[in-house]
């Protein structure tokens, strides 16, 4: 018998060892410093001026300020279009004007928030000022007191200044998701960064005769825009969207004005309730009242105060001989004031620790602009005679009407059956002791919901289905969607694309469902269950030890409430999601089990990044063969995600324990807020080159390759290889970043190979790519919205 040598070690234990021995030599390293300081003495005081900014935070500054430059001198550069009966000089001398003044004002903000002056002598009771401390290490107090550990726990690296945090009107940190930045460049600079790109698209279009005779982009199969046949002086379709964009970019800018202006009152009042420069015991802001009530009546008068001054700037500039917000008449400056503001209020409440400020300011911009299309649109249909053209800052086409009916009449429907929504939450958190007949739980909740369901067909139906046939010139738009479904390149062409899209999402729908139930019955059988205290609330997670099925972990940083559910009575119908079935011992479940145990359960990073490259098989064939059906179907998704929320936040019998459990298993940090969003930004992402009419086939595929294959390879490169990160204060490294550029622009090149893009500049491309992949690894943002629209605006601007 053979016997081991005892001065030999086994094969796995070499490797071990010199596993170990190489992993000094691959510890992280960082390619910029924590922050960038700068201090100098004062000449003649004894005062001390200090500069300190986030390294992360300047980078991404620096390329957002670039970019908007860029962006302002491409329209000072327009050409002049051809067949145009109006000179757009003016136009643009004032729009540029919007835009400098609004990086001015951008600039100078950043400055104040990052610069401080001190005296010498030390204040005891206040490290906030003082001196003796270095501004990288005065985490000491936001405007809120609250530390730089408490906002972001996660950090175990030297901790920044937070007091450069801005919040808006009557709101506290604990309305904001977590984050190393408020991101407020990105709320101020990116809806105009958008609007730019959207009026450089029509300028460019408008210069060239081939492209002003048919201003719908290539390859898309819907018919012509409308125009108004009528009218004091009717426009033609190109003069039409040439004015409505010049309109979008005062609209852009006037949203990021009241966005700045809130953030400044805010400081302004912080600033005197604060006389002593000492936060609050509690961590709250001083300035901030506790009661919710008087939140909200503060908000809503300083809201109508804002938009009298809107109102005030806009009647008052033409007598100034000034165009400032020209193209944007009085009532759509009132109407947008308002909207705007109060839609920021509805998201700090509604989507409670969702967003970050910046996230808010872009995502309400949004908003408002499809409001604006819906208001204009109705009016141009209500008195065409009273304007010159329908002012929409996209093509007005059916495609257009169906998105404001989607998208808008979503919104509208939870807006209007509201009562049954918090009913059906309020019932599905209380304890069933509390009730006074515990066994109606379950019947009141089924009348909610039918309630519910019965009301959103009756607008859909009723409300929503009579606006879109007004628009739709008395056509029913059923009927026309079923025709428009009939009319691709063959009868069956559109079908099968839907088939095939129901096809890829069911199997991995189902897939994933077995695969997260298999998981779930064995952490069941394997783990201590904890049972929650009787008096614990229905729709809060349990408190779990160490090892318990809640416990966090890094890659799994939202726990998993599946157990509790069952237990706490807010889904009755979850316990078949989370127990075995019966009969388990059969020869099917036996089988199937026994298949589950081959196929790996993936970490929280690979579950996600496998949407990621799902997006990419499903889309590409789409927006390759037919974009036009497929701006169409983004909408239905878009649609189908909002109910798909209402039915889970609001725990709609009988889906919402389904759906809810689900979502629960795809959950990271940037999704701690009431609301589930990530989702809505994969599918944003997608989809923005296409809802913003890409002047080219290759634009077009800008969002599911920058998502569905630059950020999903740059995820697992730099989890597995990266060891050169961007600073201290991030997990990015520059190997993600490069794996990120390489892979986009690789796939770009596939694209045209297949004969499914345009050629194009190469180098434009990839330095535009790796300008993407640097504002991504730098920005803390979420990449799933920011990321395809920079990229998109800049690819327009770049002319690739």
């Amino acid at each position: 018998m053979r016997t081991r040598s005892p001065l030999r070690q086994p094969a796995t234990s070499v490797r071990k060892t010199a596993r170990i021995s190489r992993k000094p030599l691959l510890l992280p390293c960082s390619i910029l410093p924590a922050a960038l300081q700068w201090s100098r003495h004062v000449p003649f005081t004894r005062k001390t001026i200090s500069f300190s900014m986030d390294s992360r935070q300047a980078g991404e500054s620096a390329i957002l300020f670039s970019t908007m430059l860029y962006a302002t001198l491409k329209i000072s550069l327009a050409p002049e279009p051809v067949d145009v009966r109006f000179d757009i000089a003016d136009y643009v001398t004032w729009t540029c004007i919007e835009l400098l003044s609004l990086i001015t004002v951008s600039v100078l903000y950043m400055l104040w928030t990052h610069t401080t002056i001190s005296e010498p002598q030390t204040d005891v009771q206040n490290p906030a000022t003082s001196p003796a401390i270095s501004p990288l290490e005065r985490t000491s107090f936001d405007g809120a007191g609250r530390t730089a550990s408490q906002r972001t726990p996660m950090l175990r690296l030297p901790e920044r200044s937070k007091v450069d945090f801005g919040f808006l009107f009557m709101s506290v940190p604990k309305n904001y998701r977590d984050s190393l930045d408020d991101g407020v460049l990105t709320g101020l600079l990116f809806g105009p960064l958008i609007a730019t790109s959207l009026l450089w698209i029509s300028l460019r279009s408008a210069s060239d005769p081939t492209l002003a005779a048919n201003p719908l982009p290539s390859a898309w199969r819907v018919e012509p825009p409308a125009s108004l046949a009528g009218g004091l002086d009717a426009y033609s379709v190109t003069e039409a969207i040439i004015l409505s964009r010049f309109s979008v970019v005062d609209l852009a800018t006037l949203c990021s004005f009241i966005h700045l202006l809130h953030i400044c009152a805010s400081w302004w009042l912080e600033s005197r309730f604060r006389v002593d420069g000492s936060p609050s015991a509690d961590g709250e802001r001083r300035s901030v009242p506790r009661s919710e009530g008087r939140r909200s009546w503060y908000y809503i008068v300083f809201t109508f105060m804002v938009s009298l001054f809107t109102f005030s700037v806009r009647v008052a500039s033409p007598y100034m001989g000034c165009g400032i917000w020209q193209n944007l008449n009085i009532l759509e400056a009132v109407v947008a004031s308002l909207f705007f503001q109060f839609a920021q209020y509805i998201v700090l409440r509604l989507a409670h620790r969702g967003f970050t400020l910046g996230e808010i300011g872009l995502v309400c911009f949004g908003g408002t602009a499809l409001l604006m299309e819906l208001l204009n649109i109705t009016i141009a249909r209500i008195w065409p005679v009273t304007t010159a053209f329908i002012k929409t800052y996209r093509l007005p086409t059916p495609l257009l009407v169906f998105q404001i009916a989607l998208v808008g009449g979503s919104f509208l429907v939870g807006f209007l059956l509201a009562p049954f929504l918090v009913l059906s939450r309020h019932i599905a958190r209380r304890p069933v002791r509390r009730l006074r007949h515990p066994e109606e739980k379950n019947r009141q909740r089924r009348f909610l919901a039918l309630g519910f369901y019965v009301g959103a067909l009756l607008i859909v139906f009723g409300l929503i289905g009579i606006w879109a046939r007004w628009c739709l010139g008395k056509r029913d738009p059923w009927l026309w969607a079923f025709f428009y479904l009939l009319e691709g390149r063959r009868p069956w062409s559109r079908p099968a694309l839907l088939a095939y899209w129901g096809a890829l999402g069911s199997l991995s729908v189902a897939g994933w469902n077995r695969q997260l139930a298999r998981s779930r019955r064995y952490r069941n059988m394997n783990e201590a269950l904890v049972v929650p205290s009787s008096g614990q609330s229905d729709m809060a997670p349990p408190s779990t030890g160490a090892g318990a099925p809640g416990t966090t972990s890094p890659n799994e940083p939202i726990p998993s409430v599946a157990p509790s559910l069952n237990q706490i009575g807010l889904f009755p119908n979850v316990a078949h999601l989370t127990q075995l079935p019966n009969g388990a011992s059969s020869v099917a479940t036996d089988i199937l089990d026994a298949a589950d145990k081959h196929v790996p359960t993936l970490r929280l990073n690979a579950r996600r990044k496998f949407f990621h490259a799902l997006a990419v098989v499903m889309f590409v064939p789409g927006i390759a063969y037919d974009p036009a059906f497929t701006h169409l179907a983004f909408n239905v998704a878009f649609a189908l995600f909002i109910f798909a929320e209402y039915v889970r936040y609001f725990a709609l019998y009988p889906f919402g324990a389904s759906v809810h459990l689900f979502m629960n298993e795809f959950l990271d940090s940037k999704d701690s807020g009431t609301a589930i969003l990530s989702h809505f930004y994969l599918l944003t992402g997608c989809a923005n080159a296409l809802w913003f009419e890409a002047p080219s086939q290759l634009i077009s595929y800008t969002g599911v390759l920058v998502l569905g294959i630059g950020d999903a390879l740059a995820s697992i490169v730099g989890k597995r290889i990266g060891i050169h990160r961007w600073s201290p204060l991030t997990p990015k490294t520059t190997e993600g970043t490069a794996a990120f550029a390489l892979s986009v622009v690789l796939a770009a090149w596939m694209l045209r190979l297949c004969g499914i893009a345009e050629s194009f500049s190469t180098l434009r491309y990839g330095v535009i790519t790796a300008i993407s992949a640097v504002l991504e690894a730098l920005s803390d943002q979420n990449d799933n919205l920011t990321l395809p629209l920079y990229m998109w605006s800049v690819l327009v601007l770049g002319d690739v």
